[in-house]
């Protein structure tokens, strides 16, 4: 599991990527990350990669994930209420038992997304 300063320093980095469009920073590269339960509430991924990465019971609520690769993503029991996910490749993602009261899916590829019990 990665610590929080590391989880920042990636986040900031990506901030600085996402402000100067690409030419300094460093865009998020998260794929295969295990951030189980992890508290990243209102925090800006767009663009990131997160494919196959363990968010089972994240907090995730308000964070913008519009242009994000979740593909293959475990999102089971995770808060995403009022999470901007447009956009966002949701293919292949375990959403059973997530919260996406509120979330904007517009234009989110959810092609075989496990979609049971969702709240």
């Amino acid at each position: 599991k990665m610590d929080i300063i590391e989880i920042e320093k990636i986040l900031d980095l990506h901030h600085e990527w996402l402000e100067s469009d690409g030419i300094s920073g460093v865009r998020a590269n998260l794929s295969g990350a295990y951030l189980s339960g992890a508290n990243l509430q209102h925090a800006d991924l767009s663009g990131a990669d997160l494919n196959g990465a363990d968010l089972s019971g994240a907090i995730l609520r308000g964070a913008d994930l519009s242009f994000v690769d979740l593909s293959g993503a475990d999102l089971s029991g995770a808060d995403l209420s009022g999470a901007i996910i447009c956009d966002a490749d949701l293919s292949f993602v375990d959403l059973s038992g997530a919260n996406l009261s509120g979330a904007n899916l517009s234009g989110a590829a959810l092609g075989s997304a496990q979609r049971g019990a969702i709240k």
